[in-house]
């Protein structure tokens, strides 16, 4: 899977729609070394004269958002070739039933459970850190009410 490809995946993954506008400015990142939103809109306005400032910085905000670039790496791309594959967890149910979510996914799956539990109010989840001792599977069992 191309750098590409895993962007698109990723962004669709958190709810992003894939435009082409979107998809320009994955590839003028990818293509290019810019060292700022105003250097991308440059180059995506010579391609696409309807794009908006505002667009790119959503854009930005939202690689971001994934992990896919760092303002600190002045908008280069942090994906390795092996990273939709790398991490992640598995889920069991009571009923065998299994669930392998990537580590975007998983990280999906805790920030909602923690807001719906009233956790989060604006923030985002920015790493978990599981503490093991050495157990690789919990059972748990649910006591009825």
């Amino acid at each position: 899977m191309t750098k590409k490809e895993q962007i698109i995946e990723k962004l669709k993954e958190n709810g992003c729609r894939i435009t082409k506008q979107r998809l320009m400015l994955i590839d003028i990142i990818l293509e290019n070394d810019c060292s700022s939103c105003k250097e991308i809109f440059y180059k995506a306005s010579k391609t696409d004269n309807r794009i908006g400032v505002a667009t790119v910085y959503r854009m930005i905000n939202a690689l971001e958002e994934i992990g896919a670039i760092s303002r600190k790496n002045m908008y280069r791309v942090e994906c390795s070739d092996e990273c939709a594959q790398s991490g992640g967890c598995e889920i069991i149910l009571d009923d065998n039933t299994t669930y392998h979510l990537s580590p975007l996914k998983w990280n999906k799956v805790v920030q909602e459970g923690m807001k719906r539990c009233g956790y989060l109010k604006d923030q985002k989840v920015a790493g978990i850190r599981l503490q093991s001792s050495g157990i690789k599977t919990v059972k748990t069992k649910q006591t009825e009410n």
